[in-house]
């Protein structure tokens, strides 16, 4: 992994893993063309704690980026970065004030949702309590986290989560939505979520991005 081309933009990622999707959605809609390479997080240990790929990625997690000869993990500050040097398809709204709303209901789900029923998480849930206690975990701070979003989307939402322009929020609400009914979280009280999902999902570079659309995906 240490050899890779840096004049060569290189996603590691894994099929399933919700920062990678978002990563790639944005990847998509910035028509930024990216050689794919799987990391699979359960097979031999889980190959993101390589010694190889941990040079890359001291954090031992997907995605990583490599663009512009540099090496980037967290995907949220990978979408800043690609927002900052590729502006000409805007993932922000113009003003600060629309921008900061964007950010807010971004950061439910990368900080307040994501990494409390992340792999690692659950992993540890299941040593702690035992294995049936991880869905309990997982559904109560999706649905936490979703009652807030909610209600933030019901006063800011359009078409999209904000307005009618995709926003960094629409990259993150597939994959949470994604685990909320892998974890059978009852989606009733969250209509709004649920209707932009959908209109996200018809849009060809989100599909693009979708798990089954991988080439590391298992059936």
């Amino acid at each position: 992994m240490q050899n890779i081309d840096k004049d060569t933009t290189v996603l590691f990622s894994y099929w399933r893993s919700s920062c990678s999707w978002r990563v790639r959605i944005a990847l998509a809609l910035k028509k930024i063309k990216f050689e794919y390479k799987a990391i699979h997080l359960l097979k031999e240990g889980g190959q993101q704690k390589s010694d190889d790929y941990s040079k890359l990625n001291p954090m031992k997690v997907v995605p990583t980026l490599v663009i512009d000869g540099n090496v980037l993990g967290q995907s949220l500050a990978i979408l800043e970065y690609l927002e900052e040097t590729r502006p000409e398809v805007p993932l922000l709204p113009k003003s600060a004030a629309d921008r900061a709303i964007v950010r807010q209901m971004m950061q439910i789900i990368g900080s307040d949702i994501q990494p409390l029923q992340n792999l690692k998480v659950l992993q540890e849930i299941g040593t702690l309590a035992g294995d049936d206690k991880k869905g309990a975990w997982a559904k109560k701070w999706i649905a936490n986290g979703f009652d807030g979003l909610e209600k933030l989307l019901v006063k800011h939402s359009g078409k999209y989560c904000f307005g009618d322009q995709i926003t960094f929020i629409d990259l993150c609400l597939p994959a949470q939505v994604y685990n909320a009914n892998r974890f059978n979280v009852d989606m009733t009280p969250y209509p709004t979520i649920s209707r932009i999902s959908d209109a996200l999902s018809q849009l060809p570079e989100f599909e693009f991005a979708a798990p089954h659309n991988q080439p590391d995906v298992e059936c």
